[in-house]
């Protein structure tokens, strides 16, 4: 139990202090809550005295009143501080898990699927976020209510509080064997839930190959597969707590018949006065009230602390960027120095070596899966080498904090995600402060600009997740109107104009070219006219540089480059003919 109390306070982080005082407050509100019992003595003394002064109705009274209205303002900012640390507390931890995902290397996104974080993010911190403050004020409440019940209990009379005191303790070690019994299928019951959001999310996003080979029945049944998963460990989670239920209940009912005999037999020895007698009496049947009710969410309490353990599971995670520093880079040549990369055992770059000068235009190609797209992330450092160095204008890439490292870099990825906003803010992305003129001018540049005007909303135009209502040419020009207005001195474009439409590649290569006069320019392409302008062309093969030069120096040499423009030459001939 102290174990998970300790992880809910460290998980509360600068939440601390609220959630002390909600279980201040909480505690207060028992202390109120006491006082019916000095209200009720009150009264009962009265009848046995048989005291007829009215008097005694008012104190009574009184003392009811002090009780109702203290435990309604203790229980009011118990209940708001441990509403305000739930939901701050989340938003902490989420914001952190953000924060942190964008240090981690990109293998750690490969190994764990999106509907794994998915599930963290949502489902897993949304249980923490609605009950985790208010089940721990719950729990210790209703412990520290039950032990100055218990207080009262030995200074009324020290034998019934020593009874009261046994069914205490016992009752909580019942507690603690139920707590422990559950945690390993709290976790278990956790990892469910994690693999249901992953398969719906996969289900849905993976809908139009569903439908296009008629696996609709398939896909249902691994849906259905992790809902009786999901179902099953919960129920098996319910079954291990309920001996445990049973047992707690047990030990509540047994010594509440206990202390209610025992206040009897005391008074018919002498012992009690009758006063005393029957409010020991009526309290039998209440001190346990409190610590019954937070017995009873000590399990919900353990499958808290299960789903705190899968959001920090992220902080176990490796980041890039826990040495860098804030530097700005002499130049902007690129170099590689002996550099060898590897996917687990596939090896990508084996002792890999060039130099991309300041300001200049370089091109690499190679067959599909030689590595290109590989280079160019590890020069934005998404992967770090397994051997070897990159430098930017002198400086080890590792040297970089992440942030002044991507300052440097714009890129234009193949595949383009657009956020789902408008489309001026999708191009602001990389530059947030830029004015509408600005945006406008770089999506003109970019060929973007006369279909942006042309929809509904122009520029305001809200896109749909992912840039789905826009098509695949239209979301690379917006991704290109987007780097261009970072304005990074390297620019990198993987496979930039593949998705674009014949008539407007002509125009968007001249921009692509207008940039390469002040830019570093790190192209992946496989069209002929465009990478023939470049300053200099690698070619990228079995994780080696095969060949490097101009279009015309290797345009002479025999090699995989000659083929591949001969290849596009003879692609470039075909015709259909009856």
């Amino acid at each position: 139990m102290y174990g998970t109390l300790k992880k809910v306070f460290a998980f509360a982080g600068s939440k601390k202090g609220l959630l002390k005082k909600s279980l201040l407050f909480a505690f207060l509100s028992g202390l109120f809550s006491a006082l019916q019992f000095a209200a009720l003595f009150v009264v009962i003394s009265a009848l046995v005295s048989d005291n007829r002064d009215s008097s005694v109705i008012w104190i009574s009274l009184g003392i009811m009143a002090v009780s109702l209205i203290g435990r309604i303002i203790t229980t009011y900012f118990s209940t708001m501080e441990q509403t305000e640390t739930g939901y701050c507390m989340v938003a902490e931890k989420r914001i952190h898990i953000g924060d942190r995902l964008r240090y981690i290397p990109m293998g750690y996104f490969n190994k764990n699927s999106i509907g794994n974080i998915t599930a963290i993010v949502t489902t897993t911190l949304g249980d923490v976020e609605n009950s985790a403050a208010r089940v721990l004020v719950s729990v210790l409440g209703g412990f520290f209510n039950s032990v100055a019940l218990v207080i009262v209990l030995l200074i009324f009379d020290w034998q019934i509080g020593l009874v009261a005191a046994a069914g205490v303790l016992l009752y909580l070690a019942a507690a603690e064997l139920a707590l422990r019994k559950s945690a390993a299928l709290s976790g278990v019951r956790q990892h469910t839930q994690e693999s249901l959001v992953e398969s719906v999310l996969e289900y849905i996003q993976g809908m139009g190959i569903v439908k296009a080979f008629g696996l609709e029945r398939d896909s249902t049944q691994s849906i259905g597969g992790a809902i009786r998963a999901s179902c099953m460990d919960n129920l098996k989670l319910t079954k291990a707590s309920v001996p445990y239920d049973a047992i707690k209940q047990v030990v509540v009912r047994v010594f509440s018949v206990l202390l209610l005999l025992a206040s009897v037999w005391f008074w018919l020895n002498g012992s009690l006065s009758l006063a005393y007698g029957l409010i020991l009496v009526i309290a039998s049947f209440m001190v346990f009230n409190d610590l019954e009710n937070a017995g009873n969410m000590a399990s919900l309490l353990q499958m808290l602390a299960a789903s705190m353990d899968t959001a920090n599971s992220i902080d176990d995670t490796p980041i890039m960027d826990e040495e860098g520093t804030d530097i700005t880079p002499k130049s902007s040549e690129i170099v590689f120095d002996k550099v060898d990369f590897s996917y687990a055992d596939r090896k990508i770059l084996d002792q890999v070596s060039f130099t991309i000068p300041e300001k200049t235009t370089t091109a690499i190609v190679g067959p599909s899966g030689a590595g290109k797209t590989t280079m160019c992330n590890l020069i934005a450092r998404f992967w770090d080498v397994n051997a070897g160095k990159i430098t930017i204008g002198g400086t080890y890439v590792q040297d970089f904090k992440l942030d002044s490292l991507m300052k440097n870099i714009s890129m234009v990825f193949q595949n383009v995600y657009l956020f789902v906003d408008s489309i001026e803010n999708n191009i602001k992305f990389g530059c947030p402060d830029a004015t509408h003129e600005q945006v406008v001018e770089a999506a003109k540049k970019a060929c973007c600009h006369d279909f942006i005007s042309a929809l509904p909303d122009g520029y305001n135009t809200v896109i749909g997740e992912g840039g789905g209502t826009l098509s695949g040419g239209e979301k690379q020009r917006v991704s290109i109107a987007r780097a261009m207005l970072k304005n990074a001195p390297i620019i990198i474009l993987d496979e930039a104009t593949s998705s674009v439409d014949p008539e407007n590649e002509d125009e968007l290569q001249r921009a692509i070219e207008a940039l390469t006069h002040d830019k570093t320019i790190i192209m992946i392409a496989h069209r002929l006219k465009t990478v023939r302008n470049a300053d200099q062309i690698l070619v990228l093969n079995d994780a080696h540089i095969v060949q490097c030069g101009t279009h015309a120096e290797l345009i002479q040499r025999e090699g995989l480059y000659a083929d591949f423009v001969s290849a596009r030459q003879e692609a470039i001939g075909w015709r259909l003919t009856q």
